[in-house]
């Protein structure tokens, strides 16, 4: 077979399996070329995946479809919705939702107008140098589920055992070389348990940003940093940390963000007929819903008028807004309070929450005691895995389920012809360093080498198909992110919008793949790679 690669092992070296039932070994050829003969009791199919192996690995610099297992691209449905865990919709009698990034989706006009006055409020409010105004908003700088070291003031991915992905650490705008990260914090990648296992996502030195909301104010502190360290000024990093957080709740406070998007509901609201169109569907099977937002009702009202009508409330048994969540799962000091037409606050103790009602704050316990709405007839939909969907799923046993916008572009990456390549040879080639490390020699600890960075720069290629400073939002290199071990954890279904249920039978049950464990044989067809024997029916059943 023609091999434009470096082949191992060198000639008269000998392979064998782990339980040394076969020997392989390959024969003198010339340059370019290489054979192999096998002897001994070697498994059938263990020479088939010997044989594959090579074969990749010497004609994968020619793309070829044939090279992609069967039904890879184009397998994924961004409208598809993902099970953690095994949900039967004909087992839930109640629907909630929260209203922003779940309800209402918005565009990424959104995310320039709030960097850009929260910026202009550390300059003229916390009095910032003015040469932080020249920053411009960097869209897709930043992606969900990043990490902040407060102290250190640096922007990094952690991923699901708590290591950083190298590669992935950024001071203000620029990379922080993977030497400096390790001496950084004490020869290793590894951030301990106690500085960022805080529930809600915030340790004593780590602040880690879950939701949509918070690519703004990562771009903003990252633009900020940029700027004292390009200038030579010196500054604290805890300090500025604080400084811009509160800027960019400002711009919430001061219900700047809630303007802007009444005032032009066309330019910021997205598939509003969609939302309308889910809201039908549940309530004409006679599925009871309810809202638990912490947005004002004046904002809530005029969206889902844009959205589904004047009569959107008559979808809902129950509205809630201004909750304060996660406060309001979690405690049970709040009351509720009942609104008027107008959105005035009326003083009438709450017996009961009626539908046609507008109610602000309370608290979950007694949602729980005026509705009887418990356990698992309960799914209830919102995009904060911590605000929304951590106490409702672990402390009362609702159904959850996680509004992952991001999920429509990362799936069109997965889908693509260079994506399927990429991993195919990536899994492959990992494959092929953890059978033949056993080979000590000289020759052989080069080619070894040489495929160690030829799976470095695989894994870097990978990366930046989906965003180029921090890659997917779901892994790190072959590990999961602790974003994606959070969305595991606290939630039963997880998609990209809640348009997504239009999809779907309200009968419909979703069952989650039968993950392999590391002790497992993957012997079901969708968890099947590269590296993994062949099964010839398994094979077949692709195409069924």
């Amino acid at each position: 077979i023609g091999c434009p690669r470096p082949f191992f092992p060198p000639p008269g070296h000998w392979l064998g399996s782990a339980s040394s039932d076969w020997l392989m070994r390959r024969c003198p050829a010339p340059s370019g070329y290489f054979c192999f003969w096998v002897r001994g009791r070697a498994p059938e199919e263990e020479r088939i995946w010997l044989f594959n192996f090579f074969f990749i690995y010497c004609i994968i610099d020619f793309p070829s479809a044939d090279l992609i297992p069967p039904g890879v691209c184009n397998l994924l449905n961004p409208s598809n919705i993902y099970a953690n865990n095994e949900v039967n919709l004909a087992e839930v009698d109640i629907y909630g939702f929260d209203y922003d990034y779940t309800l209402a989706l918005y565009s990424n006009a959104l995310d320039a107008m709030i960097y850009d006055t929260a910026r202009d409020f550390l300059v003229k409010h916390y009095k910032y140098p003015e040469g932080i105004s020249k920053y411009e908003y960097i869209p897709n700088f930043t992606a969900r589920g990043l990490h902040y070291d407060i102290q250190k003031g640096l922007l990094m991915k952690i991923d699901a055992f708590h290591y950083i992905q190298l590669g992935t650490v950024y001071r203000g705008l620029k990379p922080v070389p993977d030497e400096e990260v390790m001496e950084l914090y004490g020869g290793t990648n590894h951030v301990p348990l106690h500085q960022v296992s805080g529930f809600y996502g915030k340790g004593p030195k780590m602040k880690q940003y879950m939701d949509v909301f918070s690519i703004p104010e990562m771009t903003l502190l990252a633009a900020a940093n940029d700027y004292f360290i390009t200038n030579d000024i010196e500054y604290d990093p805890v300090h500025l940390y604080k400084d811009v957080s509160e800027a960019i709740g400002m711009v919430h406070i001061k219900g700047y963000m809630y303007k802007w998007i009444m005032q032009d509901l066309e330019k910021y609201i997205l598939r509003g007929d969609e939302t309308y169109a889910v809201l039908d569907r549940l309530a004409s099977h006679g599925k009871k819903l309810f809202l638990i937002t912490n947005s004002p009702f004046s904002f809530v009202d005029k969206g889902m008028k844009y959205m589904v009508g004047k009569d959107w409330r008559e979808f809902f048994d129950v509205v809630i807004v201004q909750a304060d969540k996660p406060h309001f799962f979690n405690d049970c000091v709040k009351p509720f309070r009942r609104l008027d037409s107008n959105g005035d606050l009326q003083w009438d103790k709450i017996k009961s929450l009626d539908k046609g009602q507008i109610y602000k704050q309370g608290n979950l316990f007694d949602f729980l005691r005026l509705t009887g709405w418990r356990g698992s007839k309960v799914l209830y939909f919102g995009d904060h895995l911590y605000s929304d969907l951590a106490d409702l799923m672990l402390r009362h046993g609702w159904r959850t389920g996680a509004i992952v916008p991001e999920l429509e572009v990362e799936t069109r990456v997965v889908n693509t012809e260079q994506y399927a390549q990429s991993l195919t040879w990536l899994q492959a080639l990992t494959g092929l360093l953890e059978r033949m490390q056993m080979h000590k020699d000289p020759e052989s600890k080069k080619v070894l080498e040489d495929w160690l960075k030829e799976r470095e720069e695989l894994r870097a290629v990978t990366k930046n198909l989906f965003n180029p400073q921090f890659g997917s939002i779901f892994r790190t290199c072959h590990n999961p992110t602790y974003f994606s071990r959070r969305l595991c954890r606290f939630s039963d279904l997880y998609m990209a919008s809640i348009s997504c249920l239009l999809n779907y039978d309200l009968s419909y049950t979703f069952y989650p793949r039968r993950t392999p464990l590391q002790h497992e044989a993957p012997l079901w067809m969708d968890q099947l790679c590269t590296g993994c024997m062949k099964t010839p029916f398994l094979e077949e059943m692709a195409h069924l």
